[in-house]
């Protein structure tokens, strides 16, 4: 005896993910060409920031050197025993006081750039999220 295979009761549900972005009977080309702009359109505006680092300094001498000193300490006593939370302690906090002491000094800013790019970089990051919504939106 066979049994016939069952259809779909909902339209659409049949079909692959691809063709449904989002769980919906939206358009997948409308979103990956939405996406191709959006990605598009931030990578412009990634290109004309501008990021540079400061010098520390504490009393007139760099102090990037004292950083160091936790993260040689912890990493020595993990040697030793690498079960010593001691150790944990002063390596994972090192790191993090280098990692946000970099953060801190980062200076950035936007290069100058003419209103023709600004208009072409605003018109695809928007036109990729409106595409986005639209594609995850059914039809």
């Amino acid at each position: 005896m066979v049994t016939p295979t069952p259809t779909p009761e909902k339209p659409g549900e049949g079909e692959s993910r691809l063709k449904n972005p989002g769980g919906t009977r939206g358009g997948a080309m409308e979103f990956f060409i939405g996406l191709a702009m959006l990605i598009a359109g931030i990578y412009l505006f990634m290109d004309n920031v501008v990021v540079m680092g400061n010098l520390s300094s504490l009393w007139g001498f760099s102090s990037f050197g004292l950083t160091l000193i936790p993260i040689f300490a912890g990493v020595a006593i993990l040697f030793f025993n690498g079960k010593n939370i001691l150790g944990w302690v002063l390596t994972c906090g090192g790191l993090l006081i280098i990692v946000l002491g970099v953060l801190a000094r980062l200076t950035i800013f936007y290069k100058p750039q003419s209103l023709f790019h600004t208009i072409i970089m605003l018109v695809l990051d928007g036109g990729g999220v409106g595409l986005i919504a639209r594609g995850l939106r059914a039809h």
